[in-house]
């Protein structure tokens, strides 16, 4: 998946240069938020596995009480950790903007 990403974002940069200036600024807001989908998705992939290395001892056909409370605890400390980096970004793009 990774290695499609970078090809796309060649073939995209190869076709910047017959672009004008506004057409080469969407394009480079495109593949920047692209970047940061798929970073954001091994992200993701990377806390599901420290979450279920952590909380997932022996895994079976359903999940003990205890599981069940350390993956809720794990997502929800991910999920407050996104909100908080969301938010910062968000205030550091204003003040850019400014």
């Amino acid at each position: 998946m990774r290695r499609h990403t970078r090809r796309k974002v060649r073939i995209l940069l190869l076709t910047m240069a017959e672009l004008g200036e506004a057409d080469e600024a969407e394009l480079q807001r495109l593949v920047a938020a692209e970047q940061q989908k798929a970073q954001f998705t091994a992200q993701v992939h990377h806390f599901m596995e420290l979450c279920w290395d952590k909380c997932v001892e022996k895994p079976g056909n359903r999940l003990d009480s205890r599981t069940e409370n350390c993956l809720s605890s794990c997502v929800d400390r991910f999920i407050d950790t996104t909100l908080a980096i969301t938010s910062r970004f968000a205030q550091i793009v204003q003040k850019g903007g400014q």
